[in-house]
């Protein structure tokens, strides 16, 4: 399998990454322009196309050493220690809604107007919308945040594309689009504020390139939330309980707009903690996908510093 990533070195700085059997590759030091940022990795996909961008990624990974083992990664930020950073630089985030049916049931639920999401569920056209900017999210091992604003706070592990400018598919992640469900249960219109705000987006661990998450048809998605080290909530679902399809939401995500950068497109989620729960400061939370990883984020509070 060969994924991408983006970590930062105490010596060279943020660095882009290819990961195989565990080791981490930089396609940054080969000096070659397409690899000196995601970026740029991105722009060589969309001018040479996915496959051959993969086949120069893995020429330049079988000709080097590597710098890291993947495990030497994982840990929290720390400018004297090398660890991963989100793998987007400069593309947005969106995201979709009501894909799943506990997803609907859920939204039904906070907002108490039986019958919005029952007909966002069934309606041809998918609920999609903005999520992140790229300072808005964070990565592995970083923290993510919940509103100083609201009451009632939880996130939604959700299977994450990449793509191209042109929209074409370049890997799979994890994505993490933590929500203040009060905020939007409130008034459907307060989306943007339940959903967009310093650290209310987590991406990461890396991207698992399109061939190596596309060879099997299903990946099974879990979250796991610990607090002082008990488990208080752990879910499990998988992508065919998905109403929609990849590809539909990508055609609709397209429709009269342009990612000049390439975007991230969140897929939606099917795992809802119950009711009572509500995110606390120093919370974990441990999103794991089928062949891309587990993506790990402490709770904090969106007024953090960064």
């Amino acid at each position: 399998m060969l994924q991408l990533c983006r970590y930062y070195s105490p010596v060279a700085g943020v660095r882009l990454g290819a990961i195989r059997d565990g080791h981490v590759h930089d396609l940054t030091a080969s000096n070659e322009p397409s690899f000196i940022s995601f970026r740029a990795w991105i722009e060589l996909a969309s001018q040479v196309g996915v496959p051959a961008a993969i086949d120069q990624t893995a020429r330049i990974v079988a000709e080097g050493p590597s710098e890291y083992t993947w495990s030497e990664l994982q840990c929290s930020p720390d400018p004297v220690r090398p660890h991963l950073l989100a793998p987007l630089d400069e593309q947005e985030v969106w995201a979709c809604g009501v894909t799943y049916v506990r997803s609907r049931d859920a939204r039904e639920e906070e907002s108490k107007q039986i019958g919005i999401y029952e007909k966002v569920y069934e309606a041809d056209r998918p609920e999609i919308f903005f999520k992140a900017t790229p300072h808005r999210v964070v990565g592995d091992g970083d923290a993510i945040a919940v509103r100083s604003d609201a009451g009632w706070s939880v996130p939604e592990p959700e299977l994450t594309v990449v793509l191209t400018p042109t929209l074409d598919v370049v890997g799979y992640t994890a994505g993490n689009d933590v929500s203040s469900r009060d905020i939007e249960g409130e008034n459907p219109l307060y989306l943007p504020q339940a959903k967009i705000y310093v650290r209310s987006c987590s991406i990461g661990p890396a991207i698992t390139l399109a061939p190596y998450f596309e060879s099997e048809a299903v990946a099974v998605i879990e979250m796991t939330i610990r607090r002082e080290e008990q488990v208080v909530f752990h879910g499990a679902t998988d992508t065919l309980r998905m109403k929609r399809s990849v590809t539909e939401l990508i055609e609709y995500l397209g429709r009269d707009n342009t990612f000049p950068r390439g975007v991230f497109l969140m897929t939606g989620t099917g795992i809802v903690p119950p009711d009572d729960f509500n995110l606390q400061n120093g919370d974990l939370v441990q999103i794991d996908i089928d062949r891309i990883g587990r993506l790990t984020n402490l709770v904090g509070v969106a007024s953090l510093p960064r």
